[in-house]
């Protein structure tokens, strides 16, 4: 069941990405950072880090570069232990 929550939050966490690059493009409301940082939280970090770079957005913040991989980084750490 864990396998199945994950894969749905990285989906959602790519299309947050890809969603706010097509935003700035049109110069629409965009989606927040927090809203961005919060799908990655919460176990979605390699689907916004494979959407940062599938899109190339976000790739200049330093915020983002450093704290998505992160983020990545602790949800491994967690999977792992939780297996």
């Amino acid at each position: 069941m864990k396998w199945i929550y994950i894969l749905l939050v990285n989906i959602w966490a790519f299309y947050l990405m890809g969603n706010d690059k097509q935003k700035a493009k049109r110069k629409e409301w965009r989606i927040s950072e927090s809203m961005l940082f919060f799908a990655a939280a919460i176990g979605g970090a390699f689907g916004a880090w494979l959407g940062m770079y599938t899109f190339r957005h976000k790739t200049q913040k330093m915020q983002f570069v450093v704290g998505i991989p992160l983020l990545a980084l602790l949800t491994a750490a967690a999977l792992w232990t939780m297996r």
